[in-house]
């Protein structure tokens, strides 16, 4: 299995489209549904990452709006992507890399103006189900509650009476996955989801005065990867493709690379190979997108029902991509296509048809919806506005998209290349076009200097140090004595990658 994208010049430049002015909703301006979906990588049909993936509601979604093909998260840890996207800041500026601490616990962040609340001071009603921030973020009490209205939480059950993955390394409850008996309406999305609808049914009887903002957060297909045998069906193992691999693909790619992911609950390709896991973690995962797609199309059903179709611009997006298997890893927590890459997708009034091959990044989707909806445009966001991709796919961005993990560690993703940059100085550098699947490392190669220095001018000149508080797959690193740091404990220069 492997991934076709075009060749086109980097960074090249055209005039920027202009877009027709939205629709008017309540109040003037139009309504916003918006919709994440935690740890979805590529496996989307639109997309392409997968061939046997199934997801026609989404991709209908796509159909009828903008999807960008090369749309890349700030940092492929949950905690760090979606306080970035909430407030329109990268991790490098504000320290938050890991999954602690809470933004509003940083005393220079109190006061900070985030998407809802930028919303909801401009007459929006904001209500929120599911994953948007992180954990419990965003649904404390007081300061710390950032949306009007709230619906069910987060939540992965239910689980099997026993673990379904046998003798993981880590016993963590997070590393299971399959099918076991259960009803789809007993899941958690499912739940959440019907809460929406009502949402949606209540306020189109009530007509109301003003435009809403819907968020919308599923937490599959996040591990433990349990979906019900309907959807297993759509995936049949007999004729499963498991994701494209080359072995020893590691071994042009800095030691540095592992201390990303140095040793966490997800487990290797080694252990998906030996237990004879890696078909089921594929079709899980593959099962439980196709699951969520099917409440995506409960959701857009419930708008054209609810007469709110023509005056709501739908977001769709996730936190960040997902390995299985490639690399020799399983999860996230990585630099490359596989963790960086992610779905976003607009629909609705302002939004023309397209498909965008242009680099883009969660952190525009903030600028990108308070233009759609026809706000006052808000001072220090980091992002820029997609909505001369939106009026026009083939409308040129100057900027490539910028992931880091932890701090020193930056991607830049451009049309045709992928850069990466470790804390010490080592790189790594892939022709998208030609080698997809990033196995083989151009960055020895003197050819290339002059592609590097292109892409090395884009990496943030401040990378800010992990926050107080940092916690959960914190990587800290000192350039004066070369000494590595996983989670407080060193990591010696000769230590053997950890199995785990």
């Amino acid at each position: 299995m492997t991934r076709n994208r075009p060749r086109a010049t980097l960074f090249a430049i055209t005039a920027l489209a202009l877009v027709a002015a939205p629709p008017s909703g309540a109040a003037g301006r139009p309504n916003v549904l918006f919709i994440a979906i935690d740890d979805q990588n590529d496996w989307i049909g639109c997309l392409g990452g997968h061939p046997q993936a199934k997801t026609p509601h989404i991709d209908e979604l796509a159909a009828r709006g903008t999807v960008f093909l090369n749309a890349h998260c700030q940092s492929p840890l949950c905690n760090a992507s979606r306080t970035s996207l909430m407030t329109g800041l990268r991790p490098t500026t504000t320290g938050i890399y890991g999954l602690g601490p809470w933004f509003r616990d940083l005393p220079e962040f109190e006061e900070l103006v985030t998407l809802p609340q930028y919303l909801k001071a401009h007459g929006y009603k904001t209500m929120s189900a599911g994953k948007i921030y992180h954990g419990n973020f965003g649904r404390r009490p007081g300061k710390d509650r950032e949306f009007g209205v709230l619906g069910p939480p987060a939540t992965d059950g239910p689980y099997p009476p026993e673990r379904l993955v046998k003798d993981t390394p880590q016993p963590h409850k997070q590393v299971d996955w399959g099918t076991f008996p259960h009803r789809d309406e007993e899941k958690g999305d499912h739940r959440m989801t019907s809460w929406a609808i009502g949402q949606l049914e209540a306020m189109a009887a009530a007509k109301p005065g003003r435009p809403f903002f819907l968020s919308v957060g599923f937490f599959l297909p996040h591990v433990p990867c349990f979906a019900t045998q309907k959807w297993f069906d759509l995936h049949p193992e007999e004729t499963l493709e498991l994701p494209a691999i080359r072995r020893g693909d590691r071994g042009d790619t800095p030691r540095f690379s592992w201390y990303l992911h140095w040793s966490l609950p997800e487990v290797r390709l080694k252990f998906l190979e030996e237990r004879g896991e890696w078909v089921n973690l594929t079709r899980s995962y593959l099962a439980c997108t196709s699951f969520v797609d099917a409440q995506v199309g409960r959701l857009m059903a419930a708008l054209e029902r609810n007469g709110f179709a023509e005056d709501t611009v739908v977001v769709l997006w996730s936190d960040h991509g997902w390995h299985i298997g490639e690399k020799a890893i399983t999860g996230k927590n990585t630099l490359w296509d596989d963790g960086t890459r992610v779905p976003l997708i607009f629909a609705g009034p302002g939004v023309g048809r397209g498909r965008c091959r242009q680099p883009a990044e969660l952190l525009d989707i903030y600028p990108t919806l308070n233009e759609l909806c026809g706000l006052p445009a808000k001072g220090g966001l980091e992002g820029v506005s997609l909505v001369p991709q939106l009026a026009d796919a083939a409308a040129a961005r100057e900027r490539p998209a910028i992931t880091c993990h932890n701090h020193d560690n930056n991607a830049v993703r451009s049309r045709d290349w992928r850069y990466i940059r470790y804390a010490d100085g080592s790189e790594e550098l892939y022709d998208m076009v030609d080698d997809p699947n990033e196995w083989t490392n151009l960055a020895g190669d003197a050819r290339y200097a002059e592609v590097i220095a292109a892409h090395r001018k884009w990496i943030p000149a401040d990378n800010r140090k992990p926050a107080p508080g940092s916690h959960s797959r914190i990587l800290r690193y000192d350039p004066g004595s070369g000494k590595v740091e996983w989670e407080g404990k060193e990591v010696g220069k000769d230590d053997p990658v950890p199995e785990i």
